[in-house]
């Protein structure tokens, strides 16, 4: 089902609608969005490696965008939308932690976020429910998730095949070790909010 999936996803760098759902899709997972951009410009950059950092920079600046999103609803809506947030997208201890990990230094547990596969909608919509400087989101954010996203697509845009041929043989091992940094995440994160 997952290598499936995978085809499926990759297939999008086929088409023309390939950018455009990998920058909505950065846009959104930076402020609502459950799934991140990752798979699909993973995707669109081993089906055309030489545009892979082209990719890297659209994922980068939507994700931001999004991010900039995030924090006005934080800033702007968060008595309204609050519930929604606080039942659907992520819990209550979170977003306190969070707020408490702003308190101490915001620009870093920004930049933290950005780079690690830690929820970044939590950071982005509490940045602006606890009114922390937006200049402090946008810089760090553009630090991380261009870090992020363009060693990812830089991989493979000067290793090429021969990337694509890694992943292709050790598919099934890369999704399970993609899993299980993504479980050591939250058990980090859920670690941390107990103490």
């Amino acid at each position: 089902m997952f290598r499936k999936l995978y085809d499926w996803v990759l297939s999008w760098s086929e088409t023309r609608y390939g950018v455009p759902a990998l920058a909505i899709i950065s846009f959104m997972e930076s402020s609502f969005f459950p799934i991140p951009p990752d798979p699909l410009l993973m995707a669109l950059s081993l089906g055309k490696p030489k545009k892979a950092l082209w990719y890297a920079f659209v994922c980068s600046i939507m994700s931001v965008l999004g991010g900039i999103a995030g924090y006005f609803i934080g800033w702007a809506l968060w008595d309204l939308l609050s519930n929604f947030f606080l039942t659907y997208v992520f819990s209550i201890e979170a977003f306190e932690y969070v707020g408490a990990l702003y308190k101490e230094n915001a620009f870093l547990t920004i930049l933290g976020a950005a780079i690690t596969p830690i929820p970044y909608k939590v950071f982005t919509v509490a940045a602006g429910a606890f009114h922390i400087n937006l200049l402090y989101l946008i810089i760090a954010s553009a630090i991380g998730r261009s870090a992020r996203f363009f060693l990812e697509a830089g991989l493979i845009y000067f290793f090429g095949e021969r990337i694509r041929n890694f992943i292709d043989k050790y598919f099934n091992l890369l999704l399970t070790l993609f899993f299980i940094l993504i479980v050591l995440g939250f058990i980090i994160v859920k670690f941390l909010l107990k103490h």
